[in-house]
């Protein structure tokens, strides 16, 4: 390294990672690093020269070895999302299918609007060795390779061909993860030529730069204009998105709903925004919501939607709002808050619900509309009480979550994701305490369950070390990535797993049961190609892997499992099997768009098709 009084000669790898070590953030007050690490897979892409500088900045960047990409990006989205994206951690990869493996993950994080960089190998800039190793040629666009596909699920892309784009490329990608409107994950490719690199860059480009998320307060007139078609609802409902959250605009969304006596449903992504025993959550809305959030959905006339994208299955596939009713959106990002032919509010969820009350005046809604809102919630909660009792049919998803959520502590979180568990989670769940919730159904990403668990407990970890990380993941998933066991074991961040076995693919069997199919290629028993049916050791596989591990035959003696789970000192899983035709839940559904057959030979599969289509007249068009 070489310096003068005003530059520093450094290579285009060790000027990124010293950068990124110069940045912090400003969170309640306390300034922190930006970064809180990192997750990396080494190979020839990036070995030799992004390893090189990450090993001289190991103190302030540490490093986790992942072992698989796709888990890696997963864990740093859930690291993200547990910090209510303001700390960030990057991932690297090599060259071909290291990066390629990222795909899947950086999509995750696209759909989930949460903030990672990608810092991943790439072909020489220069092309004198080319093809290389693991290279993609496309003959008629020499340029175009693996990294290119990141463009489509990334907000930020890059490719740096000389030392000195980083100056403006390492700002921008920041600058785009850390806005509220814009944020998402962010791709740079790093030709392995390049990385190597030197340049003479200004000392100065290495100051310390201490961020904040900006708060963009909403237009005036638009917020009048919200405030009169609130003021003129008679059956007013609130829906609470993650963007609550992400904001930090829980106080204010519940006092917002007390004054005004507006009820409040939550979205998924929502869940956790106020506690299950507030009286204004009237519980979680759409396709595996309840009852109760349905039930007024259905009849309110003006819909004020914070902080969420409105995904089908939150709206039903647009069947779950009358189709006169008047939608409000507010969101940091123009393109969630105007779906619909929404009234828009665009800007930080915390200062519009501000601006709000204080123009409510003496706005109140009627008391009648609140009271009803609480008598279907009241219902709701008894059904969820006899869904989760154990003893209620045979083992089944919804007893193993009443059996958790009555011995966790308030503070510990629940991540889940794909398969039949978001939609159980997300109606059984009796919130304990704010923002413990992460059910990921942005994506719906089987496989996040455990490494997303992984990337939750090293944020958790920062913040609250004695509280608990709790997985929920069924056979399916698990079997697609559960190598991050290993890795929560060699990093000490204990994980508590709860495998839920029931032989398969049993929601998708579910669905096509539930639109006249035969059970076909789901479950393993309605594998044809399946000709040897062996049974998965999940305890020994998860003992191999340096976890304690038990196999339970009831949700009693899952309980009693999960109190050893919590009293030791690391990852531990429990494995147990559930019914995979009994024990869902039958209650809390709205209809769901799926496409079916329009001509089939099997009676039932057209009976399905026209009980589908029968519900389509409930259909918002976009008014």
């Amino acid at each position: 390294m070489v310096q003068s009084s005003d530059t520093v000669t450094l290579t285009t790898a060790q000027a990124i990672v010293r950068y990124l070590a110069a940045q912090f953030i400003e969170i309640d007050g306390q300034k922190t690093r930006l970064f809180g690490g990192g997750f990396g897979i080494f190979g020839h892409g990036n070995v030799t020269c992004l390893g090189e500088a990450l090993y001289d900045q190991q103190d302030v960047l540490p490093l986790y070895r992942g072992q698989n990409e796709q888990g890696m990006g997963f864990a740093a989205a859930a690291y993200a999302k547990a910090q209510l994206r303001r700390r960030i951690m990057l991932c690297t990869a090599s060259a071909g299918p290291g990066t390629a493996n990222l795909l899947t993950a950086a999509a995750l994080a696209h759909a989930n609007r949460l903030p990672m960089l990608m810092l991943c190998g790439d072909a020489f800039i220069t092309r004198l060795p080319d093809p290389v190793l693991q290279q993609l040629e496309h003959y008629g666009d020499p340029t175009l390779g693996v990294n290119d596909a990141f463009k489509a699920v990334t907000r930020y892309w890059d490719r740096i061909c000389h030392p000195a784009q980083i100056i403006q490329a390492l700002p921008a990608a920041i600058n785009t993860m850390l806005d509220p409107a814009d944020c998402g994950p962010a791709f740079i490719g790093l030709p392995q030529d390049v990385q190597g690199w030197t340049f003479d860059y200004p000392l100065s480009f290495f100051d310390e730069k201490t961020h904040r998320i900006r708060r963009q307060a909403a237009d005036v007139d638009e917020i009048a204009d919200a405030m009169a078609l609130l003021t003129s609802a008679k059956r007013p409902m609130i829906i609470a998105g993650g963007g609550v959250q992400y904001s930090g605009a829980v106080s204010e969304l519940t006092e917002f709903a007390e004054i005004s006596g507006i009820p409040v449903v939550e979205t998924i992504a929502g869940r956790a925004n106020l506690l299950d025993s507030h009286p204004q959550n009237i519980g979680p809305l759409g396709v595996t919501g309840s009852n109760s959030a349905n039930a007024i959905a259905e009849q309110a006339d003006v819909i004020l939607a914070i902080g969420t994208r409105l995904q089908d299955f939150t709206t039903g596939s647009w069947t779950a709002f009358a189709h006169d009713a008047k939608i409000i959106g507010i969101n940091a990002a123009r393109h969630d808050a105007a779906k619909h032919m929404s009234a828009t509010v665009v800007g930080d969820a915390k200062l519009a619900i501000t601006a709000l009350q204080s123009a409510l005046n003496a706005y109140k809604a009627p008391a009648e509309w609140l009271a009803h809102a609480q008598s279907e919630r009241a219902k709701w909660v008894d059904y969820v009480a006899e869904n989760t009792r154990i003893g209620n049919g045979p083992a089944s998803y919804a007893q193993a979550i009443g059996a958790v959520n009555a011995l966790c502590d308030p503070r510990d979180r629940v991540v889940a994701a794909a398969g039949g568990l978001p939609a159980e989670v997300t109606a059984n769940w009796r919130t304990l305490d704010i923002g413990t919730v992460d059910v990921e159904f942005g994506f719906s990403c089987m496989g996040y369950e455990i490494a997303g668990g992984w990337g939750a407990r090293i944020a958790q970890a920062e913040t609250e070390p004695d509280n608990d990380t709790i997985v929920f993941t069924g056979d399916g998933s698990y079997l697609l990535m559960n190598s991050d066991i290993y890795s929560s074991v060699l990093t000490q961040k204990k994980l508590i797993i709860m495998v839920l076995d029931n032989g398969g693919f049993a929601v998708i069997n579910k669905l096509q049961n539930n639109m006249g199919g035969e059970s076909f290629n789901n479950l393993i028993a309605d594998t044809p190609t399946a000709t040897h049916q062996v049974t998965v050791d999940f305890e020994s596989h998860a003992r191999s892997m340096g976890a304690i591990a038990e196999t339970v035959e009831n949700p009693t003696d899952l309980a009693a499992a999960f109190a050893r789970a919590k009293a030791a000192d690391q990852t531990y899983v429990i494995t147990m099997k559930v019914d995979a035709y009994e024990g869902w839940s039958k209650e809390g559904h709205t209809w769901w768009e799926v496409g079916t057959p329009h001509v089939s030979d099997k009676e039932k599969i057209n009976s399905a098709h026209k009980d589908v289509e029968s519900a389509r007249v409930r259909q918002r068009k976009g008014v």
